[in-house]
């Protein structure tokens, strides 16, 4: 009777979903954990040019997994510190050696973009999660940055990233302090995303705005759900 019972519950977490949730886990490395994975050797080895800025290690039904953030920093005059390099490295890590996933780069431009002259960049944490957005016992990795301008983010750029099953699907914000200076773009693929996901990126722009992090044009939800690849304020 207790085995039945066992098998029983087993089942039933099963069916629910919740075998998958259980076996994600994820943390930020410490210092001394950083230093001890990620040595000198290693980082020429798997060729990562700037200084590190955040590691995290997660677990799903795939494995073990790393994600590289880094950053290159240089002197200016408008910031306490500026970054002009950003790049991120995601690993698979098996049997002692990692294998990429993927990477990302992105940089600011030395001619400003169409708003303003950019003046840093960085990865915005504050809306990083590692989670299962969409209950297949997978992390979806949701990257999010941003550019600084002459008005601080309010007429840099921002970046929201979705990795799902070996693609990328992006949203580009230019943001601006007048109405007419912001605008959004959408990738296509984007609306193939699960909508649980989906429902994540827009928490993650509600986030934006609620935090005067970013402006989004009016009815950006309404636009977003009528899939459209661009819209702005008029």
């Amino acid at each position: 009777m207790k085995i039945t019972l066992a098998i029983f519950i087993t089942l039933l977490f099963t069916n629910l979903g919740f075998s998958q949730d259980m076996i994600i886990t994820s943390k930020q490395l410490n210092q001394q954990e950083v230093d001890s994975i990620f040595t000198d050797s290693l980082k020429q080895k798997l060729q990562i040019e700037y200084a590190i800025y955040r590691i995290y290690e997660y677990k799903d039904k795939l494995g073990k997994h790393y994600l590289v953030m880094t950053k290159n920093q240089f002197e200016c005059d408008e910031m306490e510190a500026c970054f002009d390099t950003i790049k991120a490295y995601a690993y698979t890590f098996e049997k002692g050696s990692f294998k990429s996933e993927w990477q990302l780069k992105d940089f600011i431009s030395s001619k400003g973009n169409a708003v303003s002259e950019e003046y840093s960049i960085s990865f915005w944490t504050k809306y990083f999660a590692l989670k299962d957005c969409n209950g297949d016992g997978i992390v979806d990795p949701i990257m999010v940055y941003g550019t600084y301008g002459m008005n601080d983010t309010g007429d840099g750029r921002i970046k929201i990233l979705v990795y799902f099953n070996g693609t990328k699907s992006a949203i580009r914000h230019q943001n601006g302090t007048l109405d007419f200076e912001r605008n959004t773009q959408v990738d296509e693929k984007y609306y193939e995303l699960p909508i649980g996901i989906q429902n994540r990126v827009h928490d993650i722009m509600e986030s934006i705005t609620e935090n005067d992090h970013g402006i989004f044009p009016y009815k950006w939800q309404a636009a977003m759900k009528n899939k459209e690849l661009k819209f702005d304020e008029n």
